[in-house]
């Protein structure tokens, strides 16, 4: 198996283990990642991550041309503005997940910071998380709000959407974006509670220790 066919089989396995969890639904959600000849392959509109076919997905080359497979996501311009201003971004995901779309309906939320500084875990994957405004659902503002931050976060959480994560590898995307999702839920099972969360200087440890970028 050459390693598209195994990039292939390897976004479709993960697809499907988020929706048989739970964490998106239907036919939401969307996913992508980079090919090794500079090229993307992504899911295609309307599917659903329970159901997707290796030998179906949308196929960019490295110029940005729909070169093969069926109509790409509707949220295209989301994946390609990480593409573009992110180094190193090797895939993109983006779930609906109930618990951040339910945190990022709430007013006390920090936009700068969408997550509270509940574990190591969210800060070590993600580093802080943008909290952008509610866009109207593949509107390619959404792509041009990520390419106003420059590269600069790895994470954002669509106000009302559902989050959006880029990373090095499409295990990695996956990863981090649970780690999103369950530190949501984290925050909505305490909100209300005195919760001890972790201090400045252990959070200034963790983004030393782990070079994650922070605070722009």
């Amino acid at each position: 198996m050459d390693s598209e066919a195994r990039l292939r089989e390897t976004m479709c396995r993960l697809a499907q283990s988020i929706y048989d969890r739970g964490l998106t639904h239907g036919s939401t959600g969307n996913i992508s990642a980079r090919t090794e000849d500079g090229g993307v392959l992504v899911s295609p509109t309307g599917s659903s991550f329970g159901r997707l076919d290796p030998g179906q997905l949308a196929r960019f080359d490295a110029a940005g041309r729909h070169v093969d497979g069926p109509a790409p996501t509707k949220e295209m311009p989301l994946h390609r503005a990480f593409y573009d201003t992110r180094r190193g971004t090797g895939a993109v995901v983006h779930l609906h997940s109930t618990h951040s779309v339910a945190l990022s309906t709430l007013p006390e939320v920090d936009e700068d910071d969408f997550l509270p500084h509940l574990t190591p875990y969210a800060i070590m994957q993600l580093g802080q998380v943008k909290l952008l405004p509610y866009f109207r659902p593949s509107d390619a503002a959404m792509g041009d709000a990520v390419r106003a931050l420059n590269g600069r976060r790895a994470a954002v959480m669509l106000a009302n959407h559902g989050p959006v994560v880029a990373g090095r590898t499409v295990e990695a995307a996956c990863n981090a974006i649970e780690e999103l999702e369950a530190t949501a839920r984290l925050a909505l099972l305490l909100r209300g509670l005195p919760a001890r969360l972790l201090t400045d200087a252990q959070v200034a440890d963790l983004v030393h220790i782990h070079k994650i970028e922070w605070g722009t």
